[in-house]
This record gives C-alpha cells, sequence and structure tokens, in this order.
C-alpha cells in the first residue's frame, strides 16, 4: 500500500469528491463511503466492459493534523492480466487476429495506469487547495527533549528551560510528506532517502 500525507487546508472529503468527478465515468465506476472520519473511494471498471479486462482499487483518505493521509490499496489487475493473455494466445495462433483486440490492448494497458491516475487527481487537488508535503506553519514546532516544550522553528536553545534543540527540528519526506526528525537517514513511511 501506497500512503502519502499532504499538509495544508484540506479536507478527506473534497479529495473523495475529486475522485468521484474524475472516476465516475466510461469505463470506471465510483463510489464514495464514509466512515467516521474517513472517506473511501472505490475505484472499478464496469461489469463486462466492452474491450479490457476488469480491475479495481480502493484510496482511503483520513484526517491528520493539519492535513490529509491518503492511502491507495493494490491495484486487482487479474482481470487485466486474464485479458492481456488472451490477447496474446490471439496472436500467437494468428497474428493478424491482433488487429481485432487491439481495443483490448488499448483498455488493458489504460487499467494498469489506474493507480498513477489517481495519485495524479490526488496531486492536483492538493496543489489546488495549496496543500504540499511540507510542513505548514502550524506544525512547525520543535518539542524541547527535556522539558516537552513546543518551540518556535529554528530555535538554538528551549525557551522554557534553555536546552539545545539542534537535533530535534522536524522536517518531512520530499517523497510522501511523512514528518521525520534530522537523525532519520531513511523515510520510515515510504523508505526513501532523505
Amino acid at each position: 500500500m501506497d500512503i502519502r500525507i499532504f499538509h495544508g487546508n484540506l479536507s478527506p472529503d473534497d479529495v473523495a469528491q475529486d475522485l468521484i468527478n474524475n472516476f465516475n465515468r466510461k469505463p470506471y465506476i465510483a463510489r464514495k463511503f464514509i466512515s467516521g472520519e474517513k472517506s473511501i473511494v472505490q475505484i472499478v471498471t464496469e461489469p463486462f466492459p466492452s474491450s479490457g479486462g476488469q480491475t479495481a482499487l480502493t484510496a482511503t483518505i483520513s484526517p491528520v493534523e493539519d492535513g490529509i493521509s491518503v492511502q491507495i490499496g493494490k491495484q486487482e489487475w487479474l482481470g487485466v492480466a486474464a485479458s492481456l493473455g488472451k490477447t496474446a494466445i490471439s496472436a500467437i495462433r494468428n497474428p493478424l487476429s491482433l488487429l481485432g483486440r487491439l481495443d483490448d490492448l488499448a483498455q488493458d494497458i489504460e487499467n494498469l495506469q489506474l493507480s498513477e491516475k489517481v495519485w495524479g487527481v490526488i496531486e492536483a487537488s492538493a496543489k489546488m487547495a495549496g496543500a504540499t508535503f511540507e510542513l505548514s506553519e502550524k506544525l512547525k514546532r520543535t518539542i524541547c527533549n527535556y522539558c516537552n516544550t513546543p518551540n518556535p522553528l529554528g530555535e538554538s536553545n528551549c525557551i522554557a528551560c534553555g536546552a539545545p534543540l539542534g537535533s530535534v527540528q522536524p522536517i518531512t519526506c520530499k517523497n510522501c510528506g511523512f514528518v521525520v526528525t534530522t537523525a532519520e537517514n531513511k523515510c520510515p513511511n515510504c523508505g526513501s532517502a532523505i
């Protein structure tokens, strides 16, 4: 599962509605479910498509402090794989049969890119709302390891007890928006180098 965190003025319902608006048309069906504060969007191909195989995926959008967390599950692709297999077997038997299966082949390739398309819609929605992977001003506080006092970012010493704050300055992963410390070399969420 792929998880990304966007910091800023963005609600789960807004992103879910953008996904519905973009994917609730042929060849897909998009449905939104609400579970507490979470919005869940399921995107599936139409039953019995005229071309290509079936696929599906689910996006779970949850509120986090000053933003949202988006988790996209693994895409179901067995229907697409079966359709591609049928195309391959037809081509082995009769290479000219590929001409009759071009629509299926094109739709299968498009369906395999569904996850990337969903991330594109989510990132565009976040951009329109001014949300990014960067920490918002609201979250830019350094917590003193000694007295647990929140301090403005950039302070070298705690405003309450005077302890040094250099090693606890928060940053975010440039790949997924997860909050990490300067002591970490890899993001604990996505594994990319900091």
